[in-house]
């Protein structure tokens, strides 16, 4: 065994090249992508937005044709989706009924759907039936809660000074002034029960 001693202390390992990309293939692609859905949920949009950073990576890399690699994306896109392993309106319905669960307002919850590239129309939809389960207000009063504002703080006699505080962070999550004074001023009792 190496005594540590005999060691050059100046000598320190070379940091790892990173490996090169592979060159895409239509298999390659498919194979990447069903790896990606088996851990995350995704949009066609958000699936394509991958797949294309492999590709840019393989032309940049192997100097292949990119537009045959973006038909072969396509093509893969539709596939999944004839397949039912990617749905913009399964994806929706889903990520809404969470976020909204966990005290997201419709703001964060429209700008959050629209990056992962989800039609404005289905948001709408998919928030409206959301709302009706969770309406704006008891997402609010979840999220100071969870957040420790207004009445959910746990000093109750710091409430009055730091009131202008958590108006504001409930302005941040994307709640109007109303409900976050309406929250703020209120009492811990006003949270709806979970059923």
């Amino acid at each position: 065994m190496d005594d540590p001693t005999d060691r050059d202390p100046d000598r320190r390992r070379e940091p790892r090249k990173p490996k090169p990309p592979r060159k895409v293939s239509p298999r390659y692609l498919e194979n990447a992508a069903l790896h990606y859905l088996k851990r995350y949920a995704a949009t066609v949009s958000q699936l394509k937005r991958v797949m294309m950073r492999r590709v840019d990576r393989s032309v940049k890399f192997h100097g292949t044709d990119r537009v045959e690699a973006v038909g072969w994306v396509d093509a893969l896109a539709e596939k999944l989706i004839r397949n039912g392993l990617i749905n913009d309106r399964t994806y929706a319905e889903t990520r809404v009924h969470s976020l909204r669960a966990s005290g997201r307002s419709a703001r964060v919850i429209t700008q959050k759907l629209r990056m992962k590239g989800v039609a404005p129309e289905l948001v709408q939809e998919k928030l409206a039936e959301a709302t009706q389960d969770v309406p704006e207000d008891a997402a609010a009063r979840i999220w100071a809660r969870k957040k420790r504002l207004g009445p959910y703080r746990r000093d109750p006699s710091t409430r009055e000074e730091n009131r202008k505080k958590d108006l504001a962070a409930l302005a941040r999550a994307g709640f109007s002034f109303a409900i976050a004074k309406r929250v703020i001023d209120g009492t811990a009792d006003d949270l709806p029960s979970r059923d």
